[in-house]
């Protein structure tokens, strides 16, 4: 694979070996939080996983009765909000990696 992400890739330099299916979202975690709003920092142990990560991967859409595919909402490169347990993680190239389905995803920040 180039440099350059394929199609579903998010176009930051991330090739990314998974072709997600249907309704299915690759997201990549975003760092969580250093210190608190108050200017505490926080120990590694303290830390909660973050809700927040970026799209790498969208599948093609869920294939509606009609057979028709409905286009995903969220496209790669977006910053998404998730929920606490939401998704499958995964571990590619050393890389830590969530699937979900698109409906596990509460908003586009």
């Amino acid at each position: 694979m180039s440099k350059k992400a394929d199609k579903g890739g998010c176009g930051c330099g991330d090739a990314v070996k998974l072709r997600p299916l249907d309704d299915r979202i690759v997201v990549k975690r975003l760092e969580a939080e250093e210190k608190t709003a108050g200017g505490i920092i926080l120990p590694d142990n303290a830390k909660e996983k973050p809700q927040r990560g970026k799209v790498v991967a969208v599948g093609p859409g869920k294939q509606l009765d009609s057979g028709v595919r409905a286009t995903p909402d969220v496209q790669a490169g977006d910053t998404v909000l998730f929920g606490k347990y939401s998704g499958t993680e995964v571990k590619v190239d050393g890389e830590e990696l969530l699937i979900m389905r698109e409906n596990d995803i509460l908003a586009k920040i």
